[in-house]
């Protein structure tokens, strides 16, 4: 599992004209998944993301109670190491991501984070201003 977690001031995910997950002053959370990837990878993911100290005086979003939006990305796992078209054979299929992406999100819910959410299987628009910059890859 993989996540790029950048510091936000806002972030939205917009699908079809419409704001499916919005967010002020928290992560935006973008979250690839691959093939040997459990729940117990989400959990355990899912508490690093809440307490990174990325947040202002390096603090955490455990500490702030800042919000995140979580958006699937499987391009993540692009190679493109050889030649100029990435492959994505190290990406989960959909039917093992998606349930992952949704354990990843449950179980920040259950540490009691605001959690925002994309649409999986969807042409999402992204937004975000970022704080900082601050961005951090996170690799389990």
């Amino acid at each position: 599992m993989r996540a790029l977690i950048q510091t936000v001031s806002r972030a939205s995910v917009t699908v079809d004209g419409e704001v499916v997950g919005a967010i002020a002053d928290g992560l935006l959370v973008l979250l690839g998944i691959t093939h040997s990837d459990t729940a117990t990878t989400a959990e355990t993911m899912a508490r690093k993301v809440h307490e990174l100290r990325i947040l202002d005086d390096e603090r955490s979003a455990a500490e702030v109670g800042a919000p995140v939006l979580v958006v699937s990305q499987f391009t993540l796992y692009g190679d493109a190491r050889k030649g100029r078209r990435p492959s994505w054979g190290a990406a989960a299929p959909a039917e093992l991501a998606e349930p992952l992406v949704t354990a990843f999100g449950e179980a920040l819910r259950a540490r009691g984070v605001k959690v925002e959410t994309g649409r999986f299987r969807t042409h999402m628009l992204v937004e975000s201003v970022n704080v900082g910059p601050r961005t951090i890859l996170l690799d389990l």
